[in-house]
């Protein structure tokens, strides 16, 4: 009896380990990351360069864009942006945010 007791203990700890391992692995993946998501809404031009592949100019288009477009609806607008195809949208999709 006590070794089974033994032993359930031992497979209940082990089994939470496994559990809130396997649970913690996306909020580790976003941790991990240490990027938070950009507004492209009210980024300024030097916190739009922290984004892969956008440099000065870029950024000050994307400024420039919503002077004149107003706020982006949804991230993919983004796009219409000179300089922004498909290629760098897929490398900042989830580094970015509209709101």
């Amino acid at each position: 009896m006590k070794n089974f007791m033994i032993r359930s203990l031992v497979l209940s700890v082990v089994f939470g380990l496994v559990f809130s391992f396997v649970f913690s692995l996306p909020a580790q993946a976003a941790e991990k990351s240490g990027e938070k998501k950009i507004n492209i809404n009210t980024a300024s031009a030097a916190e739009l360069q922290e984004l892969p592949r956008i440099g000065e100019k870029v950024s000050q288009r994307i400024v420039d864009f919503r002077k004149t477009h107003g706020m982006f609806k949804k991230i993919e607008e983004i796009m219409k942006v000179q300089g922004i195809g498909e290629k760098i949208f897929q490398q900042i999709k989830d580094r970015i945010t509209v709101g």
